[in-house]
C-alpha cells in the first residue's frame, strides 16, 4: 500500500498541485491550509466546508501529521519546554519564552547536531537526522495549541541543530510561517542562527524573505573559535566575516553576532578588544549569552562583575551591543542546554 502523503509542511502551489492530481478544485488547498494553519485541526472529518465524499478521500491518500507532547515543564520566569517524539520517534524539544509584547518560540531543525560545539548541550547529543518543514512548523502549531494566548509572536531557529545543515527545509518552514494561509508570522519576526555555515549565509543573502540572520561567533580569533567550534577548521573566522559583510551589503540588513560569555575563556578584555576589531564597520548587532552551564559541562558562567566589564569595553566601540537575560535555565531550557531528556 501507497504511503499517504502528509499534507502538513506542503506550500500552497504543492497543495494545489496535489489536490489537481486527485481531480479536485485549487481553491481546495486554501479550504485544507485554513483548517490545518489557523484552526490547528489534523483530522480530516472535522473540516465541515469539504464534502463529505472528499474528506472520505484525503481519508484514504493522505494525513496531516501531529507532533506527540512527551514532557512539558515550566520554569520560575514562566518559560516553557516542551519534548516532543516525532512519527519516527525521535525526540526534540522546543522553548517558549515570553517577555513585554512578544511571545517567542525557539524551535529545533535537527533531531540532535553533528557540530560538537564545546558549550552546548546538543552537540552531547550528537546527530540523528533533519527535521521536516513540517516537524519544524508543527512545533509552533503545538506550543500555540498548548498556550493559545497570547498568540506567538517571533520565532527563532535556535533550538537543537545547525538550520543551515538543513537549509531547504528551514527556508521551507519559514515560508510556511510567514504565508497568509500559513502561520501568518511577518518574516522579520523570524530568525535563523548559524554557527557559521558559508554556503548557507550566502544562499540566505539572496533570498526575497525577509528574515534575521543571526552568527553564533563566541571567539575573536581563529585559533580559540577551533577550540570552542570545531566547524570553525571547515568555515575560517576571515571567511566567516567576509560573507557576514557580503550578506549586510546583499540585503542592507543589520545582522546579530551571538557570543556566549565562558569565564576566563573568552572574557577578557583582550577578547573584548580583538571582538571590537573584528567587527568594526559591520552593520551588526553583538549579542552577549552569559554561559548556560548544564551536567557534564567543564565550563562556567562569568560572574557578573566580569560580564559587565565587558560589554562595558565593547559600547560605544561597537554599534550596538545587548545583554541577553537567561530564561529558563532551571529547567534546563535556556540557550545551550536543550537535550531532548525525557520527563
Amino acid at each position: 500500500m501507497p504511503l499517504k502523503r502528509d499534507l502538513k509542511g506542503l506550500s500552497q502551489g504543492e497543495l494545489e498541485s496535489f489536490f489537481s492530481e486527485l481531480g479536485e478544485s485549487s481553491y481546495r488547498a486554501r479550504q485544507v491550509m485554513v483548517w490545518m494553519y489557523h484552526r490547528f485541526v489534523s483530522d480530516f472529518a472535522v473540516m465541515s466546508d469539504v464534502s463529505k465524499a472528499l474528506r472520505e478521500k484525503l481519508g484514504e491518500v493522505a494525513v496531516i501529521s501531529d507532533l506527540k507532547e512527551a514532557a512539558r515543564k515550566t520554569a520560575h520566569d514562566g518559560t516553557v519546554k516542551f519534548l516532543y517524539e516525532t512519527e519516527t520517534g525521535d525526540r526534540i524539544e522546543s522553548v517558549l519564552l515570553r517577555e513585554a509584547g512578544r511571545t517567542t518560540l525557539c524551535l529545533s531543525s535537527q533531531v540532535g547536531c553533528a557540530l560538537n560545539c564545546a558549550f552546548c548541550a546538543t552537540g552531547r547529543m550528537g546527530y540523528t537526522r533533519n527535521l521536516t518543514a513540517a516537524e519544524m512548523v508543527d512545533q509552533v502549531i503545538q506550543a500555540q495549541k498548548a498556550r493559545p494566548e497570547p498568540k506567538i509572536t517571533h520565532v527563532v531557529f535556535m533550538g537543537m541543530g545547525e538550520p543551515f545543515l538543513n537549509y531547504e527545509q528551514t527556508l521551507k518552514a519559514a515560508r510556511l510561517l510567514n504565508a497568509e494561509l500559513g502561520l501568518g508570522i511577518g518574516a522579520r519576526k523570524m530568525t535563523l542562527s548559524t554557527a557559521g555555515i558559508i554556503p548557507g549565509i550566502l544562499k540566505l543573502a539572496e533570498e526575497p524573505l525577509q528574515v534575521k540572520l543571526a552568527v553564533s561567533l563566541n571567539a575573536p580569533s581563529q585559533g580559540l573559535r577551533e577550540k570552542m567550534m570545531p566547524i570553525a577548521k571547515k568555515f575560517p573566522l576571515d571567511k566567516l566575516i567576509s560573507a557576514v559583510r557580503h550578506y549586510t551589503k546583499r540585503t542592507g540588513k543589520r545582522m546579530t553576532f551571538e557570543y556566549v560569555l565562558i569565564e576566563r575563556v573568552n572574557d577578557t578584555l583582550l577578547h573584548a578588544k580583538q571582538l571590537a576589531d573584528l567587527t568594526r564597520g559591520l552593520l551588526c548587532k553583538i549579542n552577549l549569552i552569559p554561559l548556560n552551564p548544564f551536567p557534564g559541562s567543564e565550563y562556567a558562567r562569568p560572574s557578573p562583575e566580569r560580564v559587565e566589564r565587558f560589554q562595558a569595553y565593547l559600547y560605544p566601540r561597537c554599534p550596538a551591543v545587548t545583554l541577553r537575560a537567561s530564561k529558563g535555565s532551571d529547567i534546563l531550557a535556556a540557550c545551550g542546554q536543550l537535550r531532548a531528556e525525557r520527563g
